[in-house]
């Protein structure tokens, strides 16, 4: 097939050089090779690509249509990263001009957003927006993310579902899945978010640059937020609806989301915040076994029975209590120690 007569999103061109016209594997990192298909190509372009749209998808085919074709109203173009989707979900969005980079299989959600953030830094975007491609996002939402990226000189513009009144349309086993997450996300150092879970947002350039992934299922959402915390990017939030009647959208259970995220969440607060996720704990021990042992102190005066167990076990609780604390103390030594070291570099 000649040139001028291959789509445009297919086409490949032998100029290495120019990162428009080569094949999306050959700029990945290491980790990303294996996952994405040699086949993935970039547009050849005349002019760069200023705002982009993105959107991870797997199995998507119902509605990927109606998301591509309302985004495009408002970017320069749509990317796809098909994440090993066995419906139509690849020849649709090809069919409609989108960029699509595909995976071998399903690797996750994580592995999709690590892919979208290194392609836009190929394509050199000023602006990407990445939204579901499962029809609860709604592409009119983005000249919102737009506006407030521009109005607010923000890095980072979040869609909020708990701002504007959008809130009555959440189920209520979400809302409290949701709270849930937002206050541990809050715990481990991230800014007061009203939506810390949800994925429709806007990225300026700056963020575009720092942001690099390493997880690849769904808690990447939240090591988004925590690389905007420690980048210090500034953060808006806009109003948006998201709709929940349109059927089975997740390919996960929520609950097993929610558990999954929330371990994910609670091992970076140990991580990021050693004195808080150890310390309290150890603190709240070291209390619990000095009452118990006054207590069985107390008795063996009153009553002269001494309950050999119940003081060995208050004993051994305090004892780790102890141990917590000083485990906490070293690791937030250390954690200070690799952050000055870090403003040193």
């Amino acid at each position: 097939m000649s040139e001028t007569s291959t789509p445009r999103y297919m086409q490949t061109i032998s100029d290495s050089a120019n990162p428009f016209q080569s094949t999306v594997r050959e700029h990945l990192p290491a980790s990303l090779k294996t996952a994405v298909c040699s086949e993935s190509v970039l547009p050849k372009s005349a002019k760069p690509i200023k705002v982009l749209a993105a959107m991870p998808a797997f199995n998507e085919e119902k509605y990927i249509a109606k998301i591509v074709i309302g985004a495009r109203k408002y970017v320069d173009q749509v990317l796809v990263v098909d994440d090993g989707s066995v419906d139509a979900t690849n020849e649709i969005a090809k069919c409609l001009g989108a960029i699509v980079v595909r995976h071998e299989k399903n690797f996750g959600y994580g592995a999709s957003l690590q892919t979208i953030f290194e392609t836009a830094r190929i394509l050199r975007v000023e602006t990407l927006v990445i939204l579901d491609s499962d029809g609860q996002h709604n592409p009119e939402d983005i000249k919102k993310l737009l506006e407030a990226l521009d109005e607010c000189k923000a890095d980072v513009v979040i869609g909020s579902r708990f701002i504007g009144g959008n809130q009555k349309n959440i189920p209520g086993y979400r809302k409290v899945g949701m709270k849930v997450l937002d206050g541990a996300t809050r715990v481990a150092g991230v800014a007061d978010i009203s939506d810390s879970q949800c994925g429709f947002r806007a990225y300026g350039r700056k963020a575009i640059d720092v942001i690099h992934l390493s997880g690849k299922g769904m808690s990447a959402g939240s090591e988004v937020l925590f690389q905007i915390s420690d980048h210090n990017l500034k953060i808006a939030e806009v109003p948006i609806n998201v709709l929940y009647d349109i059927g089975d959208t997740s390919t996960e259970n929520p609950f097993k989301h929610g558990i999954f995220v929330l371990s994910y969440i609670i091992g970076l607060i140990s991580y990021r915040r050693p004195l808080l996720a150890f310390g309290i704990p150890g603190c709240i021990l070291i209390v619990c076994g000095f009452l118990a042992e006054l207590w069985v102190f107390a008795e063996l005066r009153t009553t002269g029975v001494f309950h050999d167990v119940l003081s060995m076990g208050s004993a051994f609780i305090l004892i780790f209590g102890m141990l917590l604390v000083i485990t906490g103390l070293i690791l937030n030594y250390l954690v200070i120690f690799v952050n000055e070291q870090k403003k040193g570099l």
